[in-house]
């Protein structure tokens, strides 16, 4: 029973927003400044590189624990590992205690693969900080270490369920992006 608890705690902790919290307690509503999203990006934006790092690790956090425990205690397998993986994402993406409104889950995303595999975690990392330094926008370095993310678990011999979870994870992260993508296109985009 414990164990089909967790993709439920999974998701009610991606719900909880850091970005949105830290903001709020800095007196700044942070989705009427930058980018309007509750994420590390725009955290660093409006108060500064310490909480922008701060709310990275707490978001990345959110989806390393319920992944973490479900392997380690609870032996997570198939479909299961699936579930408790994409929790905490769809929590960070649509949160239950701040309607619906959430984040890109980049952060969330991260947590989760460094809880499957800490090796592909920092490959795609390398892909994402190559990206970023490359072109300067930090949703395209996102979107591309997402994509390539179920790539290297493909090649890494991950069983099918993880690399359908990494999968998923990527669609969500792009289609999280939209406005992003449009500003790609437009040559509008924000960059670094």
């Amino acid at each position: 029973m414990e164990k089909l608890l967790l993709p439920v705690i999974g998701y009610l902790i991606g719900s909880i927003l850091f970005g949105e919290i830290f903001a709020k307690l800095k007196g700044v509503d942070i989705r009427s400044v930058g980018s309007g999203n509750v994420g590390a990006t725009n955290v660093s934006r409006a108060l500064g590189k310490k909480y922008g790092v701060l709310v990275f690790s707490l978001d990345a956090l959110k989806g390393f624990l319920p992944v973490y425990v479900g392997i380690r205690f609870f032996n997570a397998e198939g479909p299961f590992i699936l579930l408790i993986g994409v929790a905490p994402v769809l929590g960070h993406m649509f949160p239950l205690f701040s309607g619906f409104r959430g984040g890109k889950g980049v952060a969330t995303a991260f947590g989760v693969l460094l809880a499957l595999s800490p090796g592909i975690a920092l490959l795609s990392f390398v892909v994402w900080a190559a990206v970023l330094l490359l072109s300067r926008y930090v949703s395209l370095a996102s979107m591309v270490a997402s994509s390539v993310a179920p790539v290297f678990l493909i090649f890494a011999g991950h069983q099918i369920y993880v690399v359908l979870l990494g999968v998923v994870v990527a669609l969500l992260i792009v289609l999280k992006h939209r406005s992003n993508i449009e500003r790609l296109l437009k040559g509008e985009e924000h960059r670094v």
